[in-house]
């Protein structure tokens, strides 16, 4: 099995790299977190309009560029790299798919179009109060009015939703009343602007990605609104969500590259002793574990994505594969890389502080490492 990109992966993640690099400095970054919206309205445009990723997953019929989740995993990986402070995971790795697994051909071409331009933000609320991280954990409730043809009444509360603030489109799973585990759950397209519909931005450990408390009060939705069979949507949310843990893989891969080729350089410069640090076996050790780390993360997240692209039954264990290594090779490499730095990098000054709060944060999203662990003893026979 070649284990490579081809020419044209390689073009674009030289592409997104060189373009992010400047588009996504740490001065860029830094004024992107700090403003409403969290993010640069203009870059994002361009993001969308010019270089066309928010397409790269859509079909070609929907005004996508019809790729496939290598691609992604391309992009994920150099913003990773360059902590990019913009709706892209929520809408590429969230919504989009879940409208893809669920959503006629007619919700398609009807919602996709908007989304591959860049010009809807939408995002996925699954996750109630208790914290359950799959189909079982959906706690909202969709109630029918009366008969098969009603609108549905969607209630509940979902604690933290990926760029919640600033979404203009809801995928929310609700489950039919009395209903348990993966049966009766629905995934339902909810306009920002629909009367009880209310939403409350949340301050977050990583300022680079922003949350929102989203709730659904009696909220009326008609018949059309619902994607796919009533009840019948677990099996699709189960598919987002674990390519959305293979993207964040590839993400948090860039970002602990990032961390090794900041801990390199410092180590390089910095002079102690008459010699460079990176000379001492206690630097150039924890460096080389790092660059281990990272390659076997990269090697985990690579093959979640061709396993992504190709379907097939063995995705959920291979996602939680991903996405705890990956989750734990950043946090490593975050941490390895501030101790490298010394207290410097503890000053608001040097960008360490910022990966490290998107290492930690990345951790409990979508499961953490021994949330999957456990998934993935299950599916081996193992436990209860």
């Amino acid at each position: 099995m070649k284990f490579a990109l081809t020419e044209e992966q390689q073009e674009l993640l030289a592409t997104a790299r060189a373009f992010l690099a400047e588009h996504s400095s740490s001065e860029r970054v830094r004024a992107a977190m700090e403003s409403e919206a969290g993010f640069d309205a203009e870059l994002w445009k361009r993001i969308g309009e010019e270089l066309g990723w928010t397409a790269v997953t859509i079909p070609e019929g929907c005004g996508g560029l019809g790729l496939g989740a290598v691609e992604r995993t391309v992009l994920l990986e150099a913003m990773g790299e360059a902590l990019l402070c913009a709706p892209f995971f929520s809408a590429v790795c969230l919504g989009a798919p879940a409208i893809l697994e669920a959503g006629s051909e007619a919700q398609q071409a009807e919602l996709l179009p908007g989304i591959a331009a860049g010009r809807t933000l939408t995002t996925l609320a699954f996750s109630g109060p208790a914290g359950g991280q799959d189909a079982a954990g959906v706690e909202a409730v969709a109630r029918r009015q009366a008969d098969p043809g009603s609108d549905f009444v969607l209630s509940g509360r979902f604690p933290q939703v990926l760029d919640g603030h600033s979404a203009d489109l809801f995928v929310v799973a609700a489950r039919a009343p009395g209903s348990a585990g993966p049966e009766g759950v629905s995934l339902f397209a909810v306009p920002a602007a629909t009367p009880g519909l209310e939403r409350r931005t949340l301050p977050t450990l990583d300022r680079t990605r922003r949350l929102a408390a989203l709730e659904l009060r009696d909220v009326r939705v008609p018949a059309a609104a619902r994607l796919g069979e009533e009840g019948a949507g677990a099996a699709a949310l189960e598919r987002t969500l674990d390519s959305a843990r293979v993207a964040l893989a590839a993400e948090q891969v860039g970002g602990a590259q990032r961390c090794l080729d900041l801990g390199v350089a410092y180590a390089k410069e910095r002079v102690q002793f008459g010699r460079p640090i990176g000379s001492f076996q206690a630097i150039k050790h924890r460096l080389a574990e790092m660059m281990v780390r990272v390659e076997s993360a990269r090697s985990a997240a690579w093959w979640a994505a061709g396993v992504t692209a190709l379907g097939g039954d063995e995705l959920p264990q291979v996602a939680s594969l991903a996405k705890a290594w990956s989750s734990e090779a950043f946090f490593h490499c975050a941490a390895e890389c501030l101790q490298v730095h010394g207290g410097v990098g503890f000053t608001w000054e040097y960008d360490v502080h910022l990966f490290l709060k998107r290492a930690r944060a990345g951790e409990a999203f979508l499961g953490d490492p021994s949330w999957h662990r456990e998934r993935v003893a299950r599916r081996l026979g193992l436990g209860a």
